[in-house]
């Protein structure tokens, strides 16, 4: 779940920041109070804790401006929205109406079930403390796919990790200056594999490893990690620049581990 959705304290803390970085350096606390629905009172301490933090600076005169770590909190924030708010559009306001599940129980009709998302599917089953339920449209053995209609609550999304393998360009070595034991840990296990350029194929497949995905794996790593699964992606250094470009403007987190052995 996205931290700000989750706190009444890092929501207003979002929006405050909002507020100053877009009428910096003066911002009306009672106008801004107003709109939140919180006393004006409210609205200073908050800015108090922001300067704290030093999110925020202030000339001691009511004048407030955001810094560059301010700036950096509220886009890893916005960005966590932005991939929260894709995924509901997604996968919930599309079937607003019924959902589809997996059953991992016999499901009666019109039962309250709990819904929960992992590795990119969808649930059903009868576990408490679940923050989001539904209401079975017929019957379904474990196993089946069940419709969920009446939603309750929110489902809570993880976002998947993607760890990237940069292998050197042909001029450089290639597959034969792949470390390849390194390459072997990293992909024993691993959900989804992709591969970019044909070094990173051939080092695989000397590892006896043939990847899950050649074409589309930048698309797949996106959407493998909005959905909660965790890639590994193995890519030519020269294609390396395109495929971090899409990760950033997605605002997702990756970890680059270099291959190449002396």
């Amino acid at each position: 779940m996205v931290n700000v959705l989750q706190s009444k304290r890092e929501s207003s803390r979002f929006q405050i920041l909002v507020e100053i970085a877009a009428h910096q350096p003066n911002l009306r606390q009672k106008e801004v109070a107003d709109r939140m629905g919180v006393t004006p009172q409210a609205v200073s301490e908050y800015i108090k804790e922001l300067v704290a933090d030093g999110l925020v600076t202030t000339d001691g005169r009511m004048r407030y401006s955001i810094t560059k770590e301010g700036v950096e909190w509220l886009l890893e924030r916005a960005a966590e929205l932005k991939r929260y708010a894709r995924v509901v559009m997604e996968e919930i306001i599309s079937h607003v109406s019924i959902w589809t599940a997996l059953a991992e129980d016999d499901l009666k009709e019109g039962e309250r079930v709990s819904l929960e998302m992992r590795d990119g599917l969808l649930y059903a089953n009868r576990k408490p403390e679940i923050g989001a339920t539904g209401i079975t449209i017929s019957d379904a053995g474990k196993g089946e796919d069940v419709g969920i209609t009446d939603l309750k609550g929110l489902i809570s999304l993880d976002e998947g990790k993607i760890t990237i393998c940069k292998v050197p360009r042909i001029q450089l070595g290639g597959s034969r200056k792949v470390n390849l034991d390194l390459l072997r840990k990293l992909t024993s296990g691993a959900r989804m594999v992709g591969c970019l350029g044909i070094e990173s194929l051939v080092a695989l497949r000397k590892i006896e490893h043939e990847p899950d995905v050649i074409f589309g794996a930048r698309e797949s790593a996106v959407e493998s990690a909005y959905h909660g699964v965790s890639s590994l992606i193995v890519s030519v250094d020269e294609q390396l620049p395109s495929l971090l470009d899409r990760l950033e403007s997605e605002g997702l987190k990756y970890e680059l581990i270099d291959l190449t052995q002396e």
